[in-house]
């Protein structure tokens, strides 16, 4: 699966009047870091962390004009001022794309950024021929849940302990997150399970996810 290219990247993120999405350029690293630090402090431990490092940034994600890599970064700007972000990370062999990780600054929450970011990454998907994307909210308040179900991705289930945040100062345990995905091809090219192959309560499961196996 390949990136689109810069221009097509940016057709595809339909922003509202005034906002423009841009690929990571290797001198925006610093100023996003930063931003990133400021809008969500939370982040200082855990698997989003990583986004608080410009090393992070240099080594993983694709820059502009640079080197192809998996970690796909696009800045949303109001004006010159960075507004938010969000990354996608390709999975070539599984052709799926996991919507890693986003936030907007709070002075722009109230422009649905985030459901637009989750319409960017669908589009994306498809695009690039990927047949599912997936990624992971956490339950500490209900936004990003409802964000992704009005983008139609669906509840699959819950990893408890997944990952780690500073739920007061300096006291840090494992969270529940909340597990969303979307399927990108037609249920056609979907292999449902046969019911001798699960057990009672995976098949009681898949029949509350899905349609009931016979």
């Amino acid at each position: 699966m390949e990136w689109p290219d810069e221009g097509a990247l940016s057709e595809m993120f339909r922003l509202p009047q005034g906002y423009r999405a841009q690929p990571l350029q290797r001198e925006d690293i610093p100023a996003l870091a930063r931003s990133i630090r400021e809008w969500y402090p939370d982040i200082s431990v855990g698997v989003a962390s990583c986004y608080l490092r410009e090393d992070f940034f240099r080594e993983k994600a694709v820059l502009a004009g640079e080197d192809n890599r998996d970690l796909l970064v696009i800045m949303i700007k109001h004006g010159d001022s960075l507004a938010g972000m969000g990354s996608w990370e390709r999975e070539n062999d599984a052709l799926t794309i996991y919507s890693r990780f986003g936030v907007i600054a709070p002075q722009h929450r109230g422009a649905k950024l985030a459901i637009r970011a989750m319409e960017f990454g669908e589009s994306l998907g498809r695009a690039m021929g990927a047949g599912f994307i997936y990624g992971l909210a956490n339950l500490k308040s209900p936004a990003m849940q409802l964000a992704l179900e009005h983008a139609g991705y669906q509840l699959l289930g819950f990893a408890p302990g997944y990952d780690r945040e500073m739920v007061a100062p300096g006291v840090v345990k494992r969270v529940y997150e909340a597990f969303y995905a979307k399927i990108l091809v037609p249920e056609n090219e979907l292999l449902r399970p046969d019911p001798k192959n699960l057990s009672p309560k995976a098949k009681a499961l898949f029949d509350v996810l899905f349609s009931p196996l016979p």
